[in-house]
């Protein structure tokens, strides 16, 4: 009885083992089949090239094998979870990812970037990576591709980096949205400091002429730039109002008179004066506050370095060089902005013949500044994608009364005109051919007595512009001035603001070796065609004309749109992460 006793209790103390252990699981199966149903997703935002990729064909962003072709799931589960605070730029053409801390993108309210130029890639795990097409080299020197973001836009061509042609197809997509009740926080984005804001804001506009070059022309109650005069008229006009609305310069207070914040305004150096004493006085794009500058402008005159610097008749550049260089090293030291770049966002301004050579007295003010030059001579170093070229503008009395005029076509009997000084290499060979030769040629060494210089320019249809010394030649805007078509005679020469204008529209370019054979090749254009160029250079006019107080797309403001060019060619990283560039 006992053993039945002993075995009857055991059996009841089983069963109720068993119940005990049953009660328990359930809940746990039950919270299992739960989770494995409605278990969080992971929700990431995600640009995407409107290309077929599956997620296995990218690099792993995570991984530290370059070689690593594995899936992002398939790479690092712990760092996926991170993926929702990030917005992914996928580079159609080069299969790069770039994490970009932009909190408008983040929010999905502005359109998605375009690679216009070199982005910052960044991984997970917070390692800056720079792309090796767009960098600053040990030597300091800003390295670039040589096909320029502008001058794509400006000529509606594809940009390149790498001689890659980069894709804007890029369109905004979620991946593996949550429908989960209780969605992942997402994590606030990374501040940006006011060098990243004033960079997005520069990002932006590269976006919006970038648009514009293909888009409807933007409405301007004052003025709208249009016809063939122009490489991109809309890219133009928008890039422009972009510069009005954003554009700010810092102009070092450093330096004493007469060789900084002074300059000629009555020369045929005037440029250089007139562009230090507006910019000077303007509110409108001139900043006190340097935090807030995209651009620094070092505010010295060549032409008075030579005047008070330089000693007359030593051949000796010395002293020049020296000036530019004590400045340069002054400002560096009581100024961040200058290591920051190393002078990419920088610029100087020179109309006399010896700015290209001052232009290189500081190595990195040579190898990254912008260059706005009279001189744009290609053979000395000038580079039309880092540097400006601006017009040379002979001022006798300080401003433009009475130089603006001229008849019209029908009225000019002449077919060409020119009278000056025998220097350089190209004016002898058109005295040779052409002085005294041809009565439709009306070429002097000096003009006769009597005779006004202006009213023969009113009087022809083409002004003859052939280099002296150096590449420029205030003929070229005197000849605009008098509604005359320019003839361009030079080598090397970049003509002002060839960034935006099409020269070959309004004047005609003449090789030195077509000099004799000048007066067939101007015959050669029809009335026509003469007509439709004489009319485009009254056109382009206000582009050329300085006025006192500036006027919208003078002269002033076309010098200023150009240096804004440069500057949306160069993009700045904080020190942490390197300099970027041109």
């Amino acid at each position: 009885m006992g053993d039945g006793f002993a075995c009857c209790s055991s059996s009841s103390s089983s069963s109720s083992s068993s119940m005990k252990l049953l009660l328990f699981m359930l809940p746990l199966i039950v919270v299992a089949v739960f989770v494995s149903v409605h278990g969080p997703n992971i929700s990431s935002s995600t640009f995407v090239p409107n290309h077929p990729w599956s997620w296995s064909s990218f690099p792993s962003l995570s991984s530290n094998n370059n070689n690593n072709t594995g899936s992002v799931e398939e790479s690092d589960q712990n760092e996926l979870v991170d993926l929702h605070s990030r917005v992914v730029m996928v580079d159609a053409q080069n299969k790069k990812e770039a994490l970009l801390y932009d909190e408008s993108l983040l929010n999905r309210s502005s359109s998605p970037l375009i690679p216009v130029e070199s982005l910052q890639v960044q991984q997970l795990n917070g390692t800056i990576l720079e792309d090796e097409d767009l960098a600053v080299s040990a030597d300091g020197k800003v390295q670039s591709d040589a096909h320029d973001f502008f001058a794509a836009t400006m000529n509606n061509e594809s940009v390149t980096v790498n001689g890659e042609v980069q894709s804007d197809e890029f369109f905004f997509v979620s991946m593996n949205e949550s429908d989960s009740t209780l969605p992942m926080k997402p994590k606030a984005p990374k501040s940006l400091t006011k060098l990243q804001r004033m960079e997005a804001g520069l990002q932006r506009a590269r976006l919006a002429i970038k648009e514009a070059a293909t888009g409807n022309q933007t409405l301007d109650p004052d003025f709208v730039p249009n016809g063939p005069m122009y490489l991109n008229s809309k890219a133009f006009h928008r890039s422009y109002l972009e510069m009005e609305k954003k554009f700010k310069i810092f102009v070092y207070e450093e330096g004493e008179q007469p060789v900084f914040h002074d300059g000629p305004c009555r020369s045929i150096y005037s440029t250089e004066g007139n562009f230090i004493y507006t910019l000077d006085v303007n509110r409108q794009f001139r900043t006190k506050n340097p935090e807030k500058a995209h651009a620094f402008f070092f505010p010295f005159s060549v032409a008075r370095m030579v005047r008070f610097v330089y000693v007359r008749d030593s051949h000796d550049f010395g002293p020049i060089k020296r000036t530019v260089v004590d400045y340069v090293n002054l400002i560096s030291g009581r100024y961040p902005y200058w290591n920051r770049s190393m002078g990419a966002d920088h610029f100087m301004l020179a109309c006399h013949d010896w700015g290209p050579e001052t232009s290189f007295s500081h190595p990195l003010l040579g190898k990254n500044s912008i260059h706005a030059l009279c001189n744009a001579n290609t053979s000395e170093r000038f580079s039309p994608i880092k540097d400006v070229s601006i017009p040379e503008i002979n001022l006798r009395t300080g401003d433009i009364k009475g130089l603006i005029g001229g008849p019209s076509p029908s009225h000019r009997s002449l077919l060409a005109f020119f009278a000056g000084g025998v220097h350089g290499p190209i004016r002898p060979v058109l005295l040779e051919h052409w002085e005294n030769k041809d009565e439709d040629m009306k070429v002097f060494k000096y003009l006769p007595k009597g005779v006004s210089y202006y009213d023969m320019m009113r009087k022809a249809k083409f002004c003859l512009c052939p280099s002296g010394y150096e590449v420029a030649s205030p003929r070229t805007v005197e000849a605009i001035y008098n509604g005359c078509v320019p003839v361009l005679i030079s080598e090397h020469y970049v003509p002002p603001f060839s960034d935006v204008l099409n020269w070959k529209s309004f004047s005609v370019e003449v090789s030195t070796k077509d000099i004799p054979n000048l007066k067939n090749i101007l015959l050669s254009i029809s009335t026509r065609q003469y007509i439709r160029k004489q009319r485009r250079v009254l056109q382009v006019r206000r582009h050329f004309e300085f006025n006192s107080p500036p006027k919208r797309f003078d002269v002033f403001h076309m010098i200023l749109h150009s240096i804004w060019l440069r500057r949306l060619n160069v993009r700045i990283h904080d020190e942490q992460s390197g300099v970027t560039s041109r």
